[in-house]
């Protein structure tokens, strides 16, 4: 079922044209992921295809009867509480409560949304459009402000999605597992790649090497023609005048320069760091009238720290960095800085901008003409030409996010701070950063949700999961993940059933099971970890696709033979179709009763607050 028909679309903004004659299909099934440079259009062209806005030139078509659920990069959300505001969208009522507590939003659930932040508001809508009825899913940037354990969710529901998907996301892992296509935007032409992440890349680098072998076919040509143009003035008299013109083509092309040139040198100059950096001693914090959210934290920087903290939102990852950056108070502890630290903090909310200003006078702050070191920054992060005089307020989100990156830099800081450096930015602008950080000569402290970017740029995590005292782990995010993958099958084996009730056994001698200390009385049970809790919510997470898929299956065969006289045939699918909805129900409703279950354990007997 063809459920976009995309015919020659083009779409500019002032000063600049953002793609023409752009085609392709979205037909059932697809997954297709947009990837290019920020302010290449990436956005525009999802509110084309959903009707939000209007195609300049060419036609965008969409199915009959097609149920659209887009998800904007900067959403809006209606007033209500956030539970409210989700139940409002859902197809299933009880879908909202699971997918928010996914997103980590259940303690907000009763929150106004007029009183989120950005990223709250973001997983607030990010939830609306899940939930929704939909055969064709427009997702912008939806791994933003998501956590790792909930990017890893999102990317199980999207992999089971049934209609059509179209997402512009910086998540390599996010794209190799669930993209079947990648449309990459370059320069204002489009470019179908059949496959996921490696497939865009691939593509990419013989597109590449085309066209650098179409440059040094050029160049011999071009020599081969000045060389004839050379043969003395006589003979130049008595050449046809169409040659001339082709030669003189020749020579004076020059090759289209890579979308990405890379980053030169940048640290150069960079003050050098001495061996003291920042110190951190028995450091915790914790909101007035509120439980810490983290205690006992030790940490002595090297000059050449390479650091990520990790863990859930709303554990405390930003509040340790403002710590460190001095933008707060430890309630306990001492955060000592080293005499020759010069931080650069790159926070989740970016400098205050003049919207009315030029990129090229904020760099300078407008008092003087850009020296060549202004110049070579600006062009370092691509804004060359006419971009380096454009308004800030017409630059993209990821563009003025780079703007703001440019600016952190620019100021030669030996200690970086990185708060969710990915969101916004273009792959091509992550790797080069990748590539930056890897030469850089003084200490980073990232905090990401980036399964690729911590990869590449961290050699140690400190993990912050709410357990108060915040423990660093050696090898990186790699270690971290093996380690919790080896503590979730630990937690598998030792896991019991736990949604029917246990029967009576009694001990036999050897068993290793203890009597009851008063006869015929039950056992008090264990309360289960908030680990074992997830595993067991992802498990019935699991059941619940599977048995909706089953359930959509066995619809589509009844209403096929919806008109066939075979009713013995038509009573045994409708056994089967109430056997399926009733193991549904109790699927749903043993997860709810875990959600619950979870959502008590979290908030705990007030002895564990004090």
């Amino acid at each position: 079922m063809i459920l976009v028909d995309v015919e020659r679309v083009g779409m500019s903004r002032p000063g600049k044209p953002l793609f023409t004659d752009l085609s392709f299909t979205v037909s059932s099934g697809d997954r297709i992921g947009i990837v290019g440079l920020n302010g290449c259009g990436k956005s525009t062209l999802l509110s084309v295809l959903t009707g939000e806005a209007t195609a300049e030139t060419g036609s965008v078509r969409q199915g009959r009867d097609v149920r659209v659920a887009a998800l904007a990069q900067r959403p809006i959300l209606p007033p209500g509480t956030v539970l409210a505001a989700v139940e409002d969208a859902a197809e299933q009522p009880w879908e909202a409560a699971a997918v928010l507590d996914h997103l980590g939003m259940t303690p907000l659930c009763d929150a106004d949304t007029s009183r989120l932040s950005g990223g709250q508001a973001k997983r607030v809508a990010l939830a609306r459009t899940l939930v929704q009825a939909s055969d064709l899913l427009v997702l912008d940037e939806p791994t933003n402000h998501l956590d790792i354990d909930a990017i890893a969710w999102l990317e199980d529901r999207l992999a089971s999605y049934r209609g059509g998907l179209i997402l512009v996301t910086h998540d390599r892992h996010v794209l190799d597992r669930v993209t079947t296509k990648v449309l990459e935007l370059d320069r204002g032409t489009g470019y179908i790649h059949d496959g996921g992440y490696d497939a865009y890349l691939e593509g990419r680098a013989d597109r590449e090497e085309q066209a650098a072998n179409a440059e040094s076919s050029r160049k011999i040509l071009a020599r081969k023609e000045l060389a004839w143009l050379r043969r003395g003035a006589p003979a130049r008299t008595s050449k046809p005048k169409a040659r001339i013109e082709t030669a003189t083509a020749l020579i004076e092309t020059r090759a289209e320069p890579p979308a990405r040139q890379g980053i030169p040198d940048l640290w150069f100059g960079t003050p050098r760091l001495g061996d003291k950096v920042i110190e951190l001693h028995d450091v915790a914090f914790a909101h007035e009238g509120h439980a810490p959210l983290f205690e006992g934290v030790e940490l002595l920087l090297d000059p050449r720290e390479r650091l990520g903290l990790v863990g859930p939102n709303g554990a405390g990852k930003s509040t340790l960095l403002d710590l460190i950056a001095g933008r707060r108070e430890a309630t306990t502890g001492t955060v000592v800085p080293g005499p020759t630290a010069r931080i650069g903090y790159y926070d989740q909310v970016g400098v205050a901008l003049d919207p009315k200003q030029r990129v090229r006078d904020a760099v300078t702050g407008g008092h003087r003409q850009p020296d060549w070191q202004d110049a070579a920054l600006l062009e370092s992060f691509w804004f060359d030409g006419d971009a380096q005089w454009a308004p800030i307020e017409l630059l993209s989100g990821g563009e003025r996010r780079r703007l703001q990156l440019l600016l952190i830099l620019a100021a030669k800081p030996n200690v970086l701070l990185l708060d969710e450096p990915t969101n916004d930015l273009d792959l091509d602008t992550l790797r080069v950063l990748e590539e930056f950080l890897d030469d850089w000569p003084g200490a980073l402290i990232v905090v990401s949700h980036d399964r690729a970017f911590l990869e590449r740029t961290v050699a140690d995590v400190m993990v912050m999961d709410g357990t108060r005292k915040p423990g660093r782990r050696r090898g990186g995010y790699a270690a971290w993940e093996d380690e919790r993958r080896a503590n979730r099958a630990r937690g598998r084996a030792t896991t019991l059933p736990s949604q029917t009730p246990a029967k009576k056994v009694s001990p036999k001698p050897g068993d290793g099971t203890k009597p009851t200390k008063a006869a015929g009385k039950t056992p008090v049970a264990k309360p289960r970890s908030a680990s074992t809790l997830r595993h067991l919510m992802k498990d019935l997470d699991k059941d619940i696709i599977r048995l909706g898929k089953k359930r959509t299956a066995i619809e589509a065969t009844m209403a096929e033979k919806a008109g066939q006289v075979d009713h013995t045939e038509l009573a045994e699918l409708g056994r089967l179709h109430a056997e399926i909805i009733d193991s549904l129900d109790r699927a749903e409703e043993q997860w709810l009763a875990l959600a619950e279950e979870a959502e008590a354990s979290a908030a705990g007997p007030p002895s564990q607050h004090r």
